[in-house]
């Protein structure tokens, strides 16, 4: 039997990457809210305890673009600046212009907003289609949040990360080899609570029993510190944490960011498209495992290319599976926009603990493809 390990890690919503993922998409269903053609490519950049705005939009919202940064902020749990940052003294810069008439004139046409390979994938290793690894992270880190917002473990700050390692026995989980949680804290807290906190209301409320043995690995803060965190202890920029926004590794990725982006960007609908094909062809039982990858060209309505791999898994050619696609899917711009409903605010329930897998989401429904 072939045996391997692979880790995936997610991080909580007070990350400073999630953070300036989280005030991007903010912004962008802000616009849509009010213009539902709302053309949005927002960067967010967080560092000390100031926030920096920058991007395009082409809207007819009106709104206060400060007010939503510092709302967020303040959701997350930010209110210290000397350990991490305050919602109601950071300085925020904004430098916000509209859409380049070069790039709009394609899209304007139904064109993609930009050249660009994406890539979607599911597997039936997990109820909801996600790679094990990726999917245990992102409970662990969701968690993570709960226990701090909740006052179940009231000392920790906002700030997180989670890693978990597991064990394949012939491409199936077999057990968890390591669980490493990072968790921002108060200063006067031991590393002996701490460790058994979080052991206690995050990995044993999540983890299933069966996959934890005696020899898993579980490590807490492994520098036994972490006072200093968010934007004060390092820098955050949108669009940074792609692999937690996706698969954890387990499939490829195009380079595209998700957040902050409207639609019309191909790096974000497209993926969501692809996850949502791929996840129907291992659910109408094509495949086991099932990864897709399209490319575009900017301005141009139609895919240059689709290309299918089911890991020896397929119970259908490859070459019939494209040909499936095609006839079933739109996969223009509009046609994607229009399917799965993506001029709708619905961005910001797709920033934290992943972009795939929630059940709440349009391309996570489950189709007949039959």
């Amino acid at each position: 039997m072939s045996k391997y390990y692979f880790t995936s890690e997610s991080v909580t919503e007070g990350h400073p990457d999630k953070l300036c993922d989280l005030i991007s998409d903010s912004i962008l269903d802000e616009c849509l809210k009010q213009d539902e053609n709302s053309r949005v490519a927002v960067e967010t950049f967080a560092a000390g305890n100031t926030i920096t705005i920058a991007g395009q939009i082409t809207s007819k919202a009106e709104f206060n673009v400060e007010e939503v940064v510092r709302k967020v902020i303040k959701e997350i749990g930010y209110d210290n600046a000397e350990v991490d940052m305050d919602y109601r003294t950071c300085k925020i810069d904004i430098n916000i212009t509209k859409q380049s008439p070069d790039i709009a004139m394609g899209v304007d046409i139904g064109g993609a907003g930009d050249q660009g390979i994406m890539f979607g994938y599911a597997s039936d290793e997990t109820e909801n289609y996600m790679p094990y690894a990726i999917n245990m992270a992102h409970k662990l880190s969701k968690r993570l949040a709960e226990v701090r917002k909740n006052g179940i473990i009231p000392y920790l700050r906002p700030d997180g990360k989670v890693q978990v390692t597991v064990e394949y026995e012939d491409d199936k989980p077999k057990r968890i080899e390591t669980i490493l949680i990072s968790t921002e804290h108060n200063a006067d807290i031991s590393q002996e609570n701490l460790k058994k906190d979080v052991i206690e209301n995050i990995i044993n409320a999540v983890v299933p029993t069966d996959m934890m043995d005696e020899n898993t690995k579980i490590y807490v803060n492994p520098t036994g510190r972490f006072v200093i965190g968010g934007p004060l202890g390092d820098t955050g920029l949108t669009g940074r944490k792609i692999i937690v926004d996706t698969y954890g590794g387990y499939a490829r990725h195009g380079g595209g960011a998700f957040s902050g982006k409207d639609a019309s960007k191909v790096d974000r609908s497209a993926a969501y498209m692809l996850r949502y094909i791929a996840k129907n062809i291992v659910a109408n039982g094509y495949a086991k495992k099932c990864e897709i990858q399209v490319s575009y060209a900017i301005g141009m309505k139609d895919p240059l290319s689709i290309y299918i791999n089911t890991f020896g898994t397929g119970k259908r050619p490859e070459e019939e599976l494209v040909e499936m696609v095609k006839s079933h899917f739109d996969l223009t711009p509009k046609g994607m926009i229009d399917y799965l409903g993506l001029q709708e605010p619905i961005f910001t329930k797709t920033t934290n603990y992943g972009h795939f897998g929630k059940d709440d989401l349009p391309w996570e429904r489950i189709i007949d493809l039959h």
